[in-house]
């Protein structure tokens, strides 16, 4: 692609990145939480998620710089960009529902509606840079283990 740039996508995927960190740091103490929680089948160890959603956010970002420089209808670039700053946004709110106010049953609620948000991103992607929309796949299915892993803890923590 002729007009990628590292630096533009480091850019991009640095405000993703900044996004987690700042909903991690107003989410308060996560790891104490999630040790505290009764878990269900298949939890994944606490240290793993801050392996995962770095990773993760840089792929969003890349898939979002990637759409933003891909050739295409200024329309269709901002109806894509519009999408995943709102998946962005409920991604931002979910930990902080989850883990700030412990609002286990909403924070369900939040991630299906985040799964929603992901889904039509990935369509509107695949749409005008099928390389971006690949990259948010495992985030996708990371969000499908979270959304498992939210239901669960909001069964066996009442």
């Amino acid at each position: 692609m002729k007009n990628f740039s590292i630096k533009g996508a480091a850019i991009s995927a640095g405000i993703a990145l900044l996004t987690g960190m700042l909903s991690s740091l107003l989410s308060g103490g996560q790891q104490q939480l999630y040790g505290q929680l009764i878990q269900p089948p298949f939890a994944p160890p606490p240290w793993l998620f801050g392996v995962v959603w770095p990773i993760l956010y840089i792929l969003m970002g890349i898939a979002a710089y990637l759409i933003y420089i891909t050739p295409a209808a200024p329309a269709d670039k901002q109806v894509s960009l519009f999408y995943y700053g709102a998946q962005l946004f409920v991604n931002f709110t979910w930990s902080i529902v989850f883990f700030r106010f412990q609002a286990y049953g909403l924070s369900v609620l939040v991630l299906a509606f985040l799964l929603v948000l992901v889904t039509f991103t990935m369509i509107y992607f695949f749409d005008l840079n099928r390389l971006a929309a690949l990259l948010l796949l495992p985030y996708y299915l990371w969000l499908l283990v979270a959304y498992y892993l939210n239901i669960g803890v909001f069964l066996l923590n009442q």
